[in-house]
């Protein structure tokens, strides 16, 4: 991608708003190509990836294939090996040999991938998108008071996390997983930790703090409105599905259908590993046989659907509903984790041009089997937040690629990066 010029003279081809890792690695994938001119704009002063969930240990649950660019372009200079070599640990990390990498080892990995990379601007604030129709281009203002006018943008803000309706606005320092590590020594202190939620974040603040329940003392509680902890389902026919063949099966099915399916199919993304599991009732199982007739203090309780909260005399009082049996139950805690996952808020800076984008029935992005969400069907491209239109490939990270090379495609008007067609064994339709 060629260099960056003065933004009040320059017209980019497209500009990038937010960066996460989807973000980044349309910046890798952009810049040796110099028939595109991009600028990637983040308001953070530097990347971060969920760094408030470095627990010891935690891995990501793909594979280092899935980084950011290997599966469109296997020879980058931006890959995970790559990476690896470059910092000197390629031979361990195949003497180690496990495909995932730790999750403080990919943010690295991320961070490292974006100095190198001319085309990102970090502290740089996007307050308003507007449209040039004369000129037939988007013009993004920054808090700064910078202009970029471009062709195209990608919108890649990603996501926030999701507090449950009866927790907003409470006192007491309860908080989202995505703060733990920035959290968890007042956590520690208290004498009543509780987690709300089933995935795989909930899953490991439980097995870290189960794990330091003997030295802190404290009452630690587990509860999820999921009627099980459900593992992460990760055999190979289903992981077919986060394929080019079945986002055509799924684009193409009716839209009610899709949102039914979106609620069906969180399991396949949003459970827990397995392993995880297994070691979390293997503590359990150790713990209670060192305490004797000592009970170990700590609940795990499923069906249980959060639905009042007050905080009161240096506590939270929980209201439970025990869905299957249809009573009412409380929990008295000092510390509330809220493990509720994240969930997509389109950006403010968006509403100028509302009239430009299509939305669907349910009032959500109407995400093209392109990635366009804009009336012409090729100007405002998504990353993520389309598990609606394009199933769990959408936040998938190993087809992070595929999308960006879609996208380049799109832009550039070839394709650059060969995109698949079909990679499945299976037929997903009739």
């Amino acid at each position: 991608m060629t260099a960056l010029p003065d933004t009040t003279r320059t017209t980019y081809d497209f500009v990038g708003i937010g960066l996460g890792p989807f973000n980044l690695g349309l910046a890798c994938l952009t810049e040796p190509i110099d028939e595109l001119n991009g600028v990637f704009l983040e308001s953070k002063p530097h990347f971060e990836w969920h760094a408030g969930m470095f627990l010891d240990g935690a891995h990501l649950q793909t594979p280092f294939m899935s980084d950011l660019v290997t599966l469109a372009d296997p020879t980058s200079p931006y890959s995970f090996l790559n990476y690896l070599k470059k910092k000197g640990r390629l031979y361990s990390f195949y003497i180690r040999e496990n495909f995932y990498p730790l999750r403080v080892e990919y943010d690295d990995y991320c961070r490292w991938a974006a100095e190198q990379l001319s085309s990102i601007r970090f502290g740089t604030t996007v307050t308003e998108v507007t449209y040039d129709e004369g000129a037939g281009l988007y013009v993004v203002a920054t808090a700064a008071g910078e202009t970029y006018r471009a062709r195209h943008l990608v919108l890649g803000t990603g996501t926030v996390p999701f507090v449950p309706e009866p927790c907003r606005g409470l006192d007491g320092g309860l908080f989202h997983n995505a703060r733990y590590m920035h959290r968890k020594a007042e956590l520690l202190e208290k004498k009543s930790v509780t987690i709300v939620g089933s995935g795989q974040s909930a899953a490991e603040i439980y097995y870290e703090l189960l794990s330091e329940i003997d030295v802190h003392g404290y009452q630690l509680n587990w509860v999820t409105r999921s009627p099980r902890f459900f593992p992460l389902e990760y055999t190979k026919l289903t992981l077919e599905m986060t394929s080019p063949d079945y986002i055509d099966y799924f684009r193409a099915l009716p839209e009610e259908t899709r949102y039914r399916l979106e609620k069906q199919q969180k399991g396949l993304f949003k459970g827990i590993n397995s392993e995880l599991i297994d070691a979390i009732f293997d503590l359990l199982y150790q713990k209670n046989v060192v305490s004797g007739d000592r009970p170990v203090p700590t609940r795990l309780l499923t069906n249980s659907s959060l639905t009042t909260a007050r905080y009161e005399d240096g506590g939270y009082t929980l209201g439970f509903r025990q869905d299957e049996q249809g009573k009412d139950f409380e929990i008295r805690t000092e510390g509330l984790v809220l493990a509720t996952g994240y969930h997509y808020e389109p950006p403010a800076f968006l509403d100028p041009v509302r009239d430009r984008i299509r939305l669907d029935g349910h009032g959500r992005f109407d995400v093209a089997r392109n990635y366009a969400i804009d009336v012409t069907g090729r100007g405002i491209f998504l990353q993520n937040a389309g598990v609606h239109t394009h199933s769990i490939t959408s936040p998938d990270l190993g087809m992070g690629p595929y999308r960006n090379a879609s996208i380049i495609r799109e832009m550039l008007g070839n394709e650059y990066y060969p995109v698949e067609k079909s990679i499945a064994f299976q037929e997903f339709a009739v």
